[in-house]
């Protein structure tokens, strides 16, 4: 009987153990998400360049697109390959009015609620009809629209701009020449070396409006549905079984995710001033997506904040880092020349796997995965 305490006490201090690990791996998420978010908050001041700005607002756009697909994928087990189709739809409603209205917000709002209204009715009819059948054959027929809308996009040149694509003005607010505070000298005004000026509002443009979308997506996972929905992931005869339409809440949230997606392509689409089928509609972004979902966890909104950001800045910057590797090693063989900067897609292709490897749920999901 003496071993019974025993056992209890190991129990009990396995128990500790594996809490110990849950509530570090927490901590190191909500460091880096909290990272992650300052240098998102104040990219303007932190990072003078075109460049970063244009990093820091992709990032941002991205977060939103992938979390909305998270919903599908992470959330609900739908596996889609249209989810760019109806970011496409925001961003070209929002350019084809600023283009044939000029530069206002009433263009920027009627063309934007269009593209959403497009990507709600598509979503719906393809939810409706195709959201029965088994995944993959749901998987190709999202695949088979959203490569019809790239040939239309293509094909449909007076409305779209065909490959060339659709470029346009803003509203004053967000022009780099504009001066949002000016001192008694007609100067505009520098807050920590950087001018308020239109690049700093359409940089802020970008960020509000994906936190609000973005605390949306939250909201929405944290709440009933959320639980309904991973339900419906877990077991879709169980959840049928207690009661809940199984075909009506995966259409649901597919049309929610369009929603969202299409909302992204509008802030995106004011922050390019321009839009084509490379930065809406390409099945490359697509495949980005998919990528960014794998590296960050499927099922954790916080999976979407890292996997964008660690993918984005290896687009972005690799090259970059490569090409410093070859100059510091130009004396050694053979290393420079795997530097190369060229084979940048061979090291983020060798970067994905061991990502993959150390961290099999995704980052975020691998840090707040409970030990069994």
């Amino acid at each position: 009987m003496s071993g019974v305490p025993e056992m209890a006490n190991a129990g009990a201090a396995g128990r500790s153990v594996a809490a110990l690990r849950r509530t570090s791996g927490q901590v190191v998420l909500h460091l880096i998400l909290a990272g992650i978010f300052l240098c998102l908050a104040l990219a303007p001041f932190l990072f003078g360049d075109v460049r970063s700005q244009q990093v820091a607002a992709r990032i941002c756009v991205f977060i939103v697109l992938v979390a909305s697909y998270d919903l599908l994928i992470g959330y609900t087990g739908i596996v889609s390959f249209a989810h760019t189709m109806f970011f496409g739809f925001g961003a070209y409603g929002a350019a084809m009015t600023l283009r044939a209205w000029g530069p206002g917000w009433d263009a920027i709002l009627i063309g934007g609620a269009a593209g959403v209204l497009a990507a709600f009715v598509l979503a719906a009819l393809i939810g409706l009809l195709s959201l029965r059948v088994k995944a993959i054959f749901f998987a190709m027929v999202t695949l088979a629209a959203a490569s019809v809308m790239m040939v239309l996009a293509s094909q449909l040149s007076d409305l779209t701009g065909g490959e060339d694509g659709i470029t346009y003005r803003v509203p004053g607010l967000l022009k780099p020449a504009t001066k949002l505070l000016t001192d008694a000298d007609g100067k505009v005004v520098r807050l920590f070396g950087v001018a308020l000026n239109g690049k700093i509002a359409a940089y802020y443009f970008v960020f509000l409006s994906c936190l609000v979308l973005f605390g949306v997506m939250l909201r929405i996972v944290a709440s009933p549905l959320g639980t309904v929905l991973q339900a419906i992931r877990e077991n879709e005869l169980r959840a049928e079984a207690i009661g809940y339409r199984v075909v009506a809440y995966r259409t649901a949230v597919f049309c929610l995710a369009a929603v969202l997606a299409a909302l992204a392509g509008i802030v995106w689409a004011v922050w390019l001033k321009y839009t084509g089928p490379d930065t809406a509609l390409s099945f490359a972004i697509m495949i980005d997506v998919l990528l960014m979902v794998v590296i960050g966890g499927m099922g954790t909104m916080t999976g979407a904040v890292i996997g964008v950001t660690v993918m984005s800045l290896a687009q972005y910057y690799l090259k970059d880092l490569m090409q410093a590797g070859a100059d510091a090693t130009a004396a050694l063989p053979l290393i420079p020349d795997l530097l190369n900067p060229d084979r940048w897609l061979l090291w983020l292709g060798i970067l994905f796997i061991l990502l993959v490897y150390f961290f099999p749920a995704g980052i975020a999901g691998t840090l707040l995965k409970k030990d069994r």
